[in-house]
């Protein structure tokens, strides 16, 4: 929640009646309506222009067809809950703002609030509010609460830090309460980051809407209006009342809208299907994670096994391979499979590329395992003398001189046991 949200809401308390009128700043249409809207195929409810249409569940958006997106979704909502808590179900409700700003802010409007969801026959509706004139923001805000209230979980792309702090700034300058805030939210981003975002440095390694419909779904887009030019046409459209540059925007707020729901579906799809609905080892050691946070260690456990699996065969990043056998290291030790366990950290131990931070993590538990599990005190005290290699921190040095003393004493005290042993009676 933004600062400046919580300022307001210390202040001022909610309450149901209208705003004070503004004038509108010449070249705004009314709210009868105005000629140069109808470019944009919508209609007037309530002094709202609101915009809806409707994808047909055979058409194509990238690779799938939408209503695949949708029966996929169908299938596997009740994975939400791990993204949006326990209480996340369908029906869901995606939603992405238009602004004035693309930093946020005080000063920054939500002119367009795009909201969509999959019918009945799985084609995908959207419906899109749009602000033309500042008097006309209260009855949207007002439209826009009434259409997500229908809404098991709202499902948004960065909603949390930019989409919903922001709206519920301007509910709470209108002194109304934000409902969404009560209400389970599931936000793409961090988890795509997790499955998808790729481990480099290049110019194509963004986490954005766009860039990520083109990696997993296979969507091109044609003659999309960028991002940063959005505010100038919308401001264009408050100066001259000439709504055609509006056209571009619509559109573009309907594709990451149809992507958002399609992306959605992948990321439930993979969730409710385990391991086996995974496509590389970055999606396993990602769905691992999930699983981990929400306590299912079994589940978690196959997955990261899947994605060791799937290092060792096709391409894949060191680095991926390296957290993958981390990740099924410590998820065997947890299920208490020690010798499974070990030889993940063996196998750490010798992979090209290992950081030392993590050499150093698999001495120390090599020695673990063979002073107190296996009992062989000669391979404790390797590991543990091969761990001072690595760093040589006085934390570190000192903890590993501890082992060392106790493994000797260990030693020594069953070297003495043996030579009793072998004298006569």
């Amino acid at each position: 929640m933004s600062s400046f949200a919580d300022r307001i809401r210390s202040i001022v308390a909610p309450r149901g009646g209208p705003e004070a009128a503004h004038p509108a700043p010449p070249g705004l249409p009314d709210a009868s309506g105005h000629p140069a809207l109808e470019v944009l195929g919508g209609e007037w409810r309530d002094h709202v222009f609101v915009v809806e249409r409707r994808v047909n569940p055979a058409a194509r958006h990238g690779r799938e067809a939408v209503g695949t997106y949708g029966e996929c979704l169908d299938e596997a909502s009740s994975a939400a809950r791990l993204y949006g808590g326990d209480e996340a179900r369908a029906p869901f409700a995606f939603f992405d703002l238009e602004t004035t700003g693309l930093s946020g802010g005080a000063g920054t409007q939500a002119f367009l609030v795009g909201c969509g969801w999959f019918d009945a026959d799985r084609g995908f509706v959207s419906r899109q509010f749009l602000l033309t004139r500042p008097t006309d923001e209260r009855p949207m805000l007002d439209a826009v609460a009434d259409e997500l209230a229908r809404a098991g979980a709202l499902v948004t792309f960065n909603g949390k830090s930019f989409d919903a702090p922001l709206l519920e700034t301007r509910y709470l300058f209108h002194r109304v309460a934000w409902s969404g805030r009560e209400m389970p939210h599931v936000d793409v981003l961090h988890p795509a980051r997790r499955f998808w975002k790729p481990r480099t440095e290049s110019a194509d390694s963004t986490c954005s809407l766009v860039a990520l419909e083109k990696q997993i779904l296979g969507v091109r887009r044609s003659g999309d209006v960028p991002s940063f030019e959005i505010p100038r046409r919308y401001f264009h459209f408050v100066r001259s009342g000439d709504a055609r540059p509006l056209a571009g925007i619509l559109e573009h707020n309907r594709l990451d809208l149809l992507s958002l729901a399609a992306l959605s579906a992948r990321l439930l799809h993979v969730t409710r299907h385990g391991p086996e609905a995974v496509r590389d080892a970055r999606e396993a050691l990602a769905l691992g994670h999930v699983y981990l946070r929400a306590g299912r260690d079994e589940q978690a456990c196959r997955a990261y096994q899947r994605a060791v699996e799937m290092t060792e065969r096709g391409i894949v990043s060191q680095p991926i391979r390296i957290e993958s056998l981390r990740a099924l290291a410590i998820s065997l030790r947890r299920a208490r499979q020690h010798e499974d366990a070990a030889a993940c950290w063996r196998r750490l131990m010798s992979a090209p590329g290992c950081p030392a931070r993590v050499a150093r993590e698999a001495t120390e538990a090599l020695a673990v395992h063979h002073e107190h599990r296996d009992r062989d005190l000669e391979a404790a005290k390797a590991f543990a003398l091969k761990g001072l290699e690595l760093d040589t921190q006085p934390a570190w040095t000192s903890a590993v001189a501890h082992r060392l003393a106790r493994i000797e004493r260990k030693m020594s005290g069953a070297n003495a046991q043996l030579r009793l042993s072998s004298l006569p009676s």
